[in-house]
């Protein structure tokens, strides 16, 4: 797992934000796929830090996380 920081935005990436998040402007993170890794940033700070985990981890988490 990674953390970067970005002074940009990363155009050619595409981002995706939960179903689930309001329209509202609520707190909530966006998803984009490159490659093997998954990344993860503060919808509300897009140009802030972002995670990075591989596409696999990734997989495990959001399974865990719907089993509740």
């Amino acid at each position: 797992m990674t953390v970067e920081h970005s002074s940009q935005a990363t155009p050619e990436l595409h981002w995706h934000k939960s179903t689930h998040s309001a329209g509202d402007g609520g707190e909530c993170i966006e998803v984009a796929v490159d490659g093997e890794a998954v990344l993860i940033r503060d919808s509300k700070n897009a140009q802030g830090p972002r995670l990075t985990v591989r596409q696999t981890h990734w997989t495990r988490f959001v399974r865990f996380a719907a089993d509740g």
